[in-house]
């Protein structure tokens, strides 16, 4: 029976983020909002040393589904694969969202997630997630974005004069 039923629970999971696709991401995040929110990631940028990457995308690829993989491994593979673990401080941060699963995952690198407690990553994506509910995404980000900004700036601060090179991209990834 237990055979059963995971493979129940991983075919309705398959069928859920097969039933999402690429139009559900571009309804969710319109191209004006990409360059909104690009333009929000670049001002951000300004102010302290760190890198930030906004990646949503509306379902998991088959092989995460069919071995179980959660929506915290996919952000943790899209941090790397969106290079953020190699930005000079170790100051990356990815906000990922999985439409299919209402999943929401911040993953920081290892120079400021050893200075923010993870209940303080988990009280953003609370309330963010509040915002996605409601679909008020470009809200949700945007609080996000200035959310993880205080945190940057707070922990790496750009001096006086200082300019941060742009390391990574600043238009969100839509998956």
């Amino acid at each position: 029976m237990a055979g059963t039923r995971n493979f129940s629970q991983t075919a309705l999971r398959l069928w859920r983020h097969r039933w999402q696709d690429d139009a559900d991401t571009h309804r969710a995040i319109p191209q004006e909002l990409v360059e909104r929110l690009a333009r929000r990631v670049a001002a951000s940028e300004q102010r302290h040393s760190g890198e930030i990457r906004l990646y949503v995308e509306a379902g998991l690829p088959t092989s995460y589904i069919l071995r179980g993989a959660t929506p915290r491994e996919r952000a943790i593979a899209m941090f790397s694969k969106l290079r953020l673990w190699d930005t000079a401080n170790n100051n990356g941060v990815l906000i990922y969202l999985l439409l299919a699963e209402h999943a929401i995952e911040i993953v920081a690198d290892r120079g400021l997630s050893q200075r923010v407690p993870e209940a303080e990553w988990k009280a953003i994506v609370q309330r963010m997630g509040t915002a996605f509910r409601d679909r008020r995404f470009e809200d949700g980000l945007t609080q996000a974005l200035e959310e993880v900004s205080a945190l940057l700036v707070q922990h790496f601060p750009l001096a006086p004069g200082e300019v941060n090179p742009n390391e990574l991209p600043d238009e969100p990834v839509l998956g």
